[in-house]
């Protein structure tokens, strides 16, 4: 294919263009499926293997406060870095999980914690879903009983032989006897129009 601009010809392959275009998306799936090749993976030396396992259960039950609903572990963020360093240097330096614990939750607050403490600021937390459980027994046993109820409201309500012959002389006059015309009733009821 030729483009000819101001007197110069332009040659335009159509096939050079495909051939650039696919190694380019190559490249950015390669670029966006290692992305996570590019991640720091931190080291950290400890005394014992109690300190590792204090250090992992510690990144794994505390939240990041950046990234709403993801642990110290799995998150990148730079602050889930300084936190997990913070732990480290508690754990290295000795401190005890309480004083550690209480370290977080006086800088971060509750929501640091996955698990928080019962305490009356989370009185409501904790207590929601037995609430809500009670309040669904409740509603369940108050319907089954409006049911129960109607359903003998309905049994006692039933015809008798005599009832129901007398219905049905009434409904047979109903049919043999002619219905008024409505919309002749209504326009005299209104009266004439001017």
């Amino acid at each position: 294919m030729e483009l000819s601009t101001r007197g110069s010809t332009i040659r335009y392959s159509v096939v050079n263009t495909a051939a650039a275009l696919k190694i380019f998306l190559i490249f950015f799936a390669l670029v966006f499926a290692c992305d996570k090749a590019f991640a720091v993976i931190e080291t950290y030396e400890f005394d014992s293997d109690m300190q590792r396992q204090r250090y992992q259960s510690f990144i794994e039950e505390m939240r990041c406060p950046k990234c709403q609903n993801q642990n110290l572990a799995g998150s990148d963020s730079p602050i889930s870095a300084d936190l997990r360093n913070e732990i480290y240097e508690a754990i290295k330096a000795g401190k005890s999980d309480r004083e550690i614990v209480d370290f977080m939750v006086e800088r971060y607050g509750d929501f640091i914690l996955y698990r928080p403490r019962v305490s009356p600021v989370t009185y409501v937390l904790w207590g929601s879903p037995v609430a809500l459980l009670i309040i669904g027994i409740i509603v369940l046993i108050i319907i089954l009983r409006r049911r129960r109820q109607l359903s003998l409201v309905q049994a006692s309500q039933e015809l008798n032989v005599d009832e129901q012959a007398r219905l049905e002389s009434l409904l047979e006059f109903d049919k043999n006897y002619p219905q008024p015309n409505t919309t002749d009733a209504d326009s005299a009821a209104k009266g004439p129009r001017s």
